[in-house]
């Protein structure tokens, strides 16, 4: 029996409008994955863009679903059915308030952290159990609204690091599905 592959799924807004924001950190990163793997995005029937490739030893798809981020969960729902990935073998990559910019955490489960694209998944997929990897935007300063924060774009002193950034989480999603949760996290928690 062929095992599933490993579904990747960068979290963001569809259209260039958004494609510089906080919130499409999670697109950015599979973006960075499928040049590394030399695929290109191509549309799927379940509402999301996909690459199927190798990365590494593993057969990945790595998707970036075309609905809005708070409508995440019926793409991703449509892209396990046809795949039949296993929870264990979701990976969502998306941006988080909580950890400082910069940083990248890996989990599994949890909740969603006032999170709305990663509440739609949990309430499609039924299950919280996935893979997450934890794209540092840190707080909104000041009393600045968290959604108005997550809907600008990076900073310029943000954007100087963003380019290593993104492309250190790109490391943790190979590490993550090459070696697994706990020898990702060492390797990415100690910085």
């Amino acid at each position: 029996m062929v095992e599933a592959p490993w579904l990747v799924v960068g979290l963001g807004n569809p259209g260039p409008s958004y494609a510089g924001n906080r919130h499409n950190a999670g697109f950015m990163v599979l973006d960075v994955l499928a040049g590394r793997v030399g695929g290109r995005f191509k549309s799927h029937r379940s509402r999301a863009d996909v690459v199927e490739e190798r990365l590494g030893a593993e057969r990945v798809v790595l998707a970036k679903p075309r609905s809005w981020m708070n409508e995440s969960g019926g793409p991703v729902k449509a892209l396990r059915d046809f795949y039949k990935a296993p929870v264990e073998r979701l990976v969502v990559v998306h941006d988080e308030l909580d950890v400082p910019y910069g940083a990248i955490r890996l989990k599994q489960g949890g909740g969603d952290n006032g999170h709305n694209g990663l509440r739609s998944i949990t309430r499609s997929v039924g299950d919280r159990q996935y893979l997450r990897v934890r794209f540092g935007v840190g707080r909104p300063p000041g009393r600045m609204d968290a959604a108005a924060f997550v809907l600008k774009d990076f900073s310029t002193v943000e954007r100087r690091e963003l380019e290593l950034n993104v492309e250190r989480a790109a490391d943790a999603v190979e590490a993550l599905t090459a070696s697994g949760l706990a020898a990702a996290q060492n390797l990415f928690h100690a910085g």
